[in-house]
């Protein structure tokens, strides 16, 4: 490749004029070069890269699972399967390894933004040494496009106003819509354009839901990237948030699963592992292991839950499909351009194993279930919310039975870095025009990190030296495209070693030694054991497809040797320290990463909104007040003044009929109102909202006082409290609530009127004639300057 030394260096540095420069353009020897527009090498490939959510090996129907994924099917047809792809077992790690082509610790992102810490490994910032493939590819000449989930920007750095150098804008993509939390509303999602919040363009009951919105988006970016530059090759990602929970979806997608699931979790997991093998996915003389002790056996499970437990399965198959579809019909856009054939596809069914944090009962509200309230969800409150899962008064996960079924054969499920059933994914590759082979599967190891050096191979591109004036660290996956005609290849991903959350193992040709120090639903006050306490296995997976022969005590001096290859790779990619908290982790001060807001006070004023809870001080567990001047212009009003959170907790500060009122959320569980008993006048006002807190530990209740410019006019009683998270992404919004609502008691959403500022104070005492005069505002509006 002529033009490959300039490319090692990007941006590729502009090239003066060498030549004659005359005076008069009209001199007959002026001549310059042509300006040609920067295009990638000749037969470099549009790409399209499908990462799906949470979708273990053994779900979707082109791997053998219950899940009906015929667009899967006919892609796999014309294409490869792959039945040794591995991911990190959890989302955001996934992702950065994805788009980086280096391992998850490397880029810093060792489990979740939300859990970043200090440590180089684990603080959620991609160096500037690790350019990300889309970058790349973009400085050559690539279109670029960002469509779903984006879950690897650091928490702080993900409000209004940025700074955005790691959204997805900021780390080569032209184009972005989707979301950044880890999950969204499939019905209500928190959704950028670029950096600029938007909304959806319908309710869930105009028939709103997010799939279909990423199909659409993407479907029109492909199209007209196509009509104006068609000699572009394109590079899309399309992460969508399914099928993470919530489970959220249309109605008849679930109903089509109707009674396929009432022989419960064990009997599907016989099934799926018979039509493993039969498609040839898995070795036909592999052994199907056991059901670990810690997950309930189908048959011990009470008949009053069993229709409950069925249609949580339901919903997630019909999630799936409808998934499944959508995708399809971005390929189908792609091939009524004629370009089908020159498009590099990857299709990742799973960014991890199936999920096992909806707890061993599944739940209604995940929210309830994370943060250890899930007895409260009872099999009576299930049975009675059954027609209401999957729709949008819903915050649905699946039991972790299913969850174990969906990544048959394997043991586990995401977050167990350790064992396939976390990290093993079914992968499809489609490329008409690359490779001959159609319908074949391929066995050899690979990795998520493997996808940008196929991508850069396939485009005929070198990977970069230098990137923006930075020396850039090689990535460490390979190639796979030595793997496309050729089924019996030898492996050239040979080692790869696997930590998460304190679960680890190693790759080695074929060996693969295992700890499993925690399990995903024990996330609240679960003793766990030191590190030199877990207990190792071994497997040699050349010949025990689905590690269900632990060899440890067979063969010690080969665990051993495999132990410390693992201490060599953890400390080669940052994997050390090794970090197990859970909840410390969550909390920025004992974490060590960047608080976005300090202090016991926050001005906001009207118009602000989109704020996570990362951009709004914390009044959960204490006492606190809410002021806000509000401005009416009419006899009576109506609206929000000012909220956070949604339908899966929160609180809100809001008029109806003239009136002011305010409701908690309690998960959903029970929502708690205090209303005033005196209207708001036309003119400016003071609504102020104070909350006395009990005390005396996490979630307890309060006593609610409600005031107007100064005077109170209603009082009551909150009787318990979210103690640690709302929600994953719904926000703070001031004069009006995006996404699902706190409460169904809204008039109207938007504020009828002005909300000029709303003051957060927390403590108790704190202005005591219950009214913020304008000095006290002032003074602290230049206090946080």
């Amino acid at each position: 490749m002529t033009d490959s030394p300039r490319r090692g260096v990007l941006p590729i540095p502009d090239r003066p004029h060498s030549g004659l420069i005359t005076y008069d353009a009209r001199d007959p020897d002026t001549s310059f070069p042509p300006i040609t527009p920067l295009r990638p090498p000749e037969g470099a490939p549009n790409v399209l890269v499908v990462l799906i959510d949470d979708v273990g090996f053994g779900a979707s129907s082109v791997f053998g699972g219950p899940c009906d994924t015929p667009r899967f099917e006919e892609l796999a047809i014309g294409g490869l399967r792959y039945n040794r792809f591995h991911t990190t077992a959890l989302c955001s790690a996934t992702r950065a390894a994805l788009l980086s082509g280096r391992n998850h610790h490397t880029v810093g992102m060792g489990s979740i933004t939300e859990m970043a810490t200090a440590a180089p490994g684990q603080n959620s910032m991609r160096p500037n040494t690790c350019a990300p493939l889309p970058e790349i590819l973009r400085l050559n000449g690539y279109s670029t496009a960002q469509l779903g989930k984006c879950h690897e920007v650091p928490v702080w750095e993900t409000s209004p106003v940025g700074p955005f150098d790691r959204w997805p804008t900021g780390s080569g993509f032209e184009y972005f819509y989707g979301f950044l939390g880890g999950e969204t509303n499939q019905y209500y999602p928190a959704l950028y354009e670029g950096t600029t919040p938007v909304e959806p363009d319908r309710t869930p009951e105009e028939g709103y839901h997010l799939t279909e919105d990423l199909a659409d988006r993407a479907i029109g970016w492909i199209r007209q990237q196509k009509a104006l530059t068609p000699s572009k090759p394109f590079f899309v990602y399309l992460a969508p948030g399914a099928t993470h929970a919530p489970h959220h979806v249309p109605e008849g997608w679930a109903d089509s699963y109707r009674g396929r699931f009432d022989a419960g979790w064990d009997r599907l997991r016989e099934e799926t592992f018979a039509r493993q093998k039969v498609l040839g996915v898995v070795p036909r003389d592999c052994e199907l292991p056991r059901r670990h002790s810690a997950i309930p056996a189908w048959e011990d499970i009470a008949g009053e839950m069993k229709p409950v437990l069925a249609r949580q399965m339901e919903l997630y198959a019909g999630f799936l499909s409808h998934t499944d579809h959508h995708i399809g019909r971005v390929i189908d856009a792609i091939a009524d351009l004629d370009v089908l054939d020159d498009t590099l596809i990857y299709a990742i069914i799973g960014d991890n194993g199936a999920s096992a944090e909806g707890s061993v009962q599944g739940t209604f509200n995940e929210m309830v279930t994370i943060t250890g309230f899930g007895h409260l969800e009872t099999p009576a409150f299930l049975r009675e919310r059954l027609g209401e899962m999957g729709g949008p008064k819903s915050y649905n996960h699946y039991a972790v039975g299913w969850a174990h079924a969906m990544n048959t054969p394997y043991q586990w499920t995401k977050q167990v870095a350790s064992h396939l059933g976390g990290t093993r994914t079914g992968t499809i590759v489609h490329w008409p025009n690359g490779f001959g082979a159609r319908g074949e599967i391929r066995a050899q190891f690979h990795h998520v990190i493997d996808v940008a050096p196929t991508v850069l191979a396939a485009a005929g591109l070198p990977e970069p030296s230098f990137v923006h004036g930075v020396q850039q660290r090689p990535m460490e996956g390979v190639s796979m495209a030595y793997t496309f005609d050729s089924a019996n290849a030898p492996g050239r991903h040979e080692t790869q070693y696997f930590e998460m959350l304190g679960n680890r193992g190693i790759y080695h040709k074929g060996w693969t030694a295992v700890t499993r120090h925690r399990i995903p639903w024990g996330t609240t006050g679960a003793a766990l054991p030191a590190f030199n306490d877990d207990v190792w296995e071994l497997y040699d997976t050349n010949t025990d497809w689905t590690q269900a022969h632990d060899l440890s005590t067979e063969m010690p001096d080969k665990l051993h040797e495999l132990q410390r290859l693992w201490l060599v790779e953890a400390a080669r990619y940052n994997v050390l320290p090794l970090d197990d908290r859970f909840v410390e982790r969550l909390n920025p001060e004992t974490a060590g990463r960047p608080q976005l807001v300090h202090g016991n006070r926050q001005l906001l004023f009207g118009g602000m909104g989109r704020l996570n809870e990362h951009s709004v001080v914390n009044l959960k567990n204490k006492s606190h007040a809410i002021t806000a001047e509000v401005v009416v212009p009419g006899p009576v009003a109506n609206g929000v003044i000012v909220a956070q959170g949604g339908i899966t907790g929160g609180w809100s500060l809001y008029v109806k009929d003239g009136t002011p009122k305010y409701c908690y959320n309690f998960y959903g569980l029970a929502r708690y109102y205090v209303a005033g008993d005196q209207p708001l006048t036309p003119g400016k006002h003071q609504v102020r909202m104070e909350f006395a807190y009990d005390g005396g530990g996490l979630a307890k209740g309060g006593d609610v006082a409600l005031y107007l410019d100064g005077e109170r006019i209603g009082h009551g009683r909150v009787e318990r409290t979210v103690p640690f998270l709302f929600s994953a992404d719904e926000t703070c919004d001031v004069g009006t609530q995006a996404g699902s609502p706190v409460t169904t008691d809204y008039r109207v959403r938007e504020f009828r009127g002005r909300v000029s500022w709303v003051q957060i104070d927390l403590g108790a005492g704190a202005d005591t004639d219950h009214y913020v005069k304008h000095e006290e505002r002032l003074r602290l509006a230049l206090a946080i300057q």
